[in-house]
């Protein structure tokens, strides 16, 4: 282990993705309703110019229990990543969600962008996020955030105004909070199957 005052460069695990000079990972994690599952990833940029884009989303309607532990580590310059996952929680349902990027004193130039935001649609219903940063290099843009909310009364209430129903109107909503996430997937043909599944899943949810 190399010792940087508080930083302590750590081994890369074997199920780790690592990412070199130039390259790129793009992953997109669904998981639907009736499903538990927790989700381990860890990236690490090795080479100069390396990007990492995870995405995710999550719909939790009834007693599924869903874990996100994320790390991402740069550790060669001018690396850029982007983390975004989002989920709608109810029921009794469970999730978390644990976040951490590490930026080593060697990764200047470093752009590191995590968020993680929810919806509650029970009281019985319940997320715990955390995102992390620890930076150790003084030249970065790196910023990170998390929300939990619940569905828009005053939205609704514009929409039902308008002739859409209520239960429309929160499908609606639902739809359009999870599109950022699915719009963010690359493959045509796998964006339109996943936003298909999903509004299909929102829909029995409303």
């Amino acid at each position: 282990m190399k010792d940087y005052g508080h930083y302590i460069e750590t081994p890369i695990p074997e199920d780790a993705y690592v990412v070199g000079a130039g390259q790129t990972l793009d992953l997109t994690f669904v998981v639907l309703p009736g499903e538990s599952k927790d989700i381990t990833v860890r990236v690490f940029l090795v080479g100069e110019g390396a990007q990492a884009r995870l995405r995710g989303l999550y719909l939790c309607p009834d007693q599924e229990q869903v874990r996100f532990h994320l790390e991402m580590h740069h550790r060669a310059p001018g690396c850029t990543s982007d983390q975004l996952f989002k989920g709608i929680v109810g029921g009794t349902a469970r999730a978390w969600f644990d976040g951490r990027i590490v930026v080593a004193p060697e990764a200047q130039q470093t752009e590191a962008y995590q968020s993680n935001h929810n919806i509650l649609l029970t009281e019985g219903a319940k997320v715990e996020t955390k995102p992390q940063l620890e930076i150790y290099a003084d030249d970065v843009k790196c910023s990170h955030g998390a929300t939990i909310g619940r569905l828009d009364e005053e939205e609704q209430f514009y929409m039902r105004s308008r002739g859409i129903p209520e239960s429309e109107a929160r499908v609606l909503q639902m739809i359009s909070f999870i599109s950022e996430v699915v719009a963010g997937i690359p493959d045509e043909k796998e964006r339109e199957e996943v936003a298909a599944r999903a509004e299909a899943a929102i829909r029995g949810m409303a």
